[in-house]
């Protein structure tokens, strides 16, 4: 049921909306990279894509819907399920009889119309639609998941009431209750399905939010949180009481912050669960970390390490003692980095010991020791008993304090390899900072091998809108980056020809698509690698200032973060937009 090209042809040129020298332009663009030509005309500006689906539409014979402001009845769009309907882009939107009326963004998929049409047991008839009306209809999930949340407190949750607007006589008492509402069928179901949803959903959080009047809950998605659903009040306590009981921390304790975990196993997907309660002025605020224990280490070039950056660090893994740093924010993907570090490293000649808060993902053949402060297993306290356990290479989660810093410093200078990581802004930084925790110099000096610093940023997707950059834009990107050094890195590399100018460059912009309604899915690092020469060693010495180190790195051929940046930027692998949030503060 495919348009073909010759068809597309006339029509369009029947139409006027391209000549026949754009037409056959794209079309042996397409043919050389395996495209679409209705595609290529979309992406090189020619044409809309929402002209394109209804000119396919009106060839096909197929009636075009446009759903952008088209309200669905929540008992028609519950008849695909959620993860079907966003992983085919297929919604219901009207029923008449036994047709149901099906809005698509690929009416070839004929499987999911089969298995739609057997499990509703109607007539399927497609209908196309844009991507834009697609994302429209798909949001209304989110009310139909508020609506069977709401199904489950009317029907089942009549009893239950706020603990906190109850008067207790005992201490005792209250956490009576509040354990017998933990184990309520409603309670249970509710936060079983906000779980199941974040994880159907690729959320790597949850947070889960009192207010005055309701609970808000939100997903982080590629790093971007997202309003999910609201809540009455009145289940507030009930969720934190199941919480609690799941992550088996103390029910009657509303003052202090509590931390724990808990695991979720199904056919489909297993998980472990970092959960951390803070007391806030409304009740309770929880925000749940989601962690796939299924999930692979990645590759460094599957992280998006490459060139110059990539060689420093596979070089200096390959040395049996000294430290190699991870720098960045929080949620920059440090932890990951350092088990795709480990994988390489991971072999049976060696005896590689962690010691995490938390252990992110289970590797066989490592010993994992996870970080417990209730019973004094410290980062400082753990890593003094990992190097009586004969390790090769020790892996410390975090660097946070004097001892730790020490004690690692001393571990990589009795024949240790050590990688760890620290919290700061750039890879320069991590020099001072080691210093500012009573770490000797010229110990400093003699044990770092390397500092990796990183950022996340958001993955476009295959369609996306190609631009060109103006020289407004040219002069504010300069700010923050040597557009001469990006140009050479690209020439080098052969991403751009060797005349092409910074003007030449076509960038990338998020445009929605079948495969991501938002243009982005997944993300990929950006990254600067400072590896200790010795005219840092010298500088360290010296007590020089990150900047000093900055600006030496730099000069001997250090790619910065936003650097990386760009260079990704006009590979086509993200957008400007998302390197400059990323890297700007």
């Amino acid at each position: 049921m495919r348009v073909e090209p010759q068809q597309l042809k006339a029509f369009l040129l029947d139409a006027k909306l391209v000549s026949e020298k754009e037409f056959e332009g794209a079309l042996k663009k397409a043919q050389k990279a395996n495209q679409r030509v209705g595609d290529v005309l979309v992406a090189d500006g020619f044409i809309r894509h929402e002209d394109l689906i209804k000119t396919e539409a009106y060839i096909l014979g197929i009636p075009f819907v446009n759903l952008e402001k088209e309200i669905i009845p929540p008992d028609i769009l519950k008849i695909i399920p959620e993860p079907i309907a966003k992983s085919h882009n297929i919604v219901a939107y009207r029923k008449e009889g036994e047709n149901l009326q099906v809005a698509m963004l690929d009416p070839d998929d004929l499987r999911t119309i089969d298995f739609i049409r057997k499990k509703a047991n109607l007539k399927i008839q497609p209908r196309l639609t844009s991507p834009a009306g697609m994302k429209q209809a798909l949001k209304q999930y989110q009310k139909t998941l508020e609506a069977e949340f709401g199904e489950i407190i009317q029907k089942e949750a009549k009893g239950i009431k706020s603990i906190k607007a109850e008067a207790f006589a005992e201490e005792g008492e209250e956490k009576e209750k509040l354990a017998k509402q933990a184990q309520e069928l409603p309670v249970i179901k509710i936060v079983d399905t906000l779980i199941k949803h974040a994880i159907l959903g690729r959320a790597s959080d949850i947070h889960i939010e009192p207010t005055e009047r309701e609970v808000v809950v939100r997903y982080r998605i590629d790093g971007v949180l997202h309003d999910a659903m609201t809540l009455p009040k009145q289940v507030s306590s009930g969720i934190v009481a199941r919480i609690k009981v799941l992550s088996n921390l103390k029910l009657d304790e509303h003052r202090l912050p509590q931390d724990g975990r808990f695991k979720i196993e199904t056919d489909e997907y297993k998980y472990s669960t970092r959960v951390s309660i803070l007391p806030v002025f409304d009740g309770e605020k929880i925000v749940m970390r989601l962690l796939s224990e299924t999930a692979k280490a990645f590759t460094l070039e599957e992280l998006g390490l490459r060139g110059s950056a990539l060689e420093a660090i596979q070089d200096n893994l390959k040395k049996p003692v000294g430290m190699v740093l991870v720098t960045g924010p929080t949620g920059s993907g440090k932890t990951t980095s350092l088990y795709s570090m480990m994988e390489i490293l991971n072999e049976p000649g060696v005896n590689i010991s962690t010691i995490e808060d938390p252990i992110e993902y289970r590797m066989p053949r490592i010993n994992q020791t996870q970080v417990l402060p209730k019973i004094g297993l410290t980062f400082a306290n753990g890593l003094r008993s990992l190097v009586r356990q004969d390790p090769d290479i020790i892996m410390v989660g975090e660097i946070r304090d004097n001892e730790t810093a020490g004690l690692a410093i001393n571990a990589a200078l009795t024949g240790h390899l050590v990688l760890s990581t620290l919290h700061t802004t750039n890879a320069a930084g991590a020099i001072p900072r080691l210093i500012d925790m009573q770490a000797e110099p010229f110990l400093i000096s003699s044990t770092l091998n390397v500092i990796l610093a990183q950022r996340l940023v958001r993955r476009l997707c295959n369609n996306k809108e190609k631009y060109f950059l103006s020289e407004a834009d040219i002069k504010n990107i300069s700010k923050y980056c040597d557009l001469q050094k990006i140009l050479e890195i690209l020439k080098k590399e052969k991403i751009i020809k060797a005349k092409q100018t910074f003007k030449d460059i076509a960038f990338y912009k998020p445009k929605p698509s079948k495969e991501c309604l938002e243009g982005y899915k997944g993300r990929i690092g950006i990254y600067e690698v400072l590896p200790v020469t010795e005219t840092i060693k010298e500088l360290i010495v010296k007590r020089a200032t990150s900047s000093q180190i900055q600006a030496q790195a730099e000069a001997g051929g250090m790619v910065t973060m936003v650097e990386d940046g760009f260079i990704k930027a006009a590979q086509g692998m993200t957008s400007i937009e998302e390197v400059l949030s990323a890297i700007v503060e």
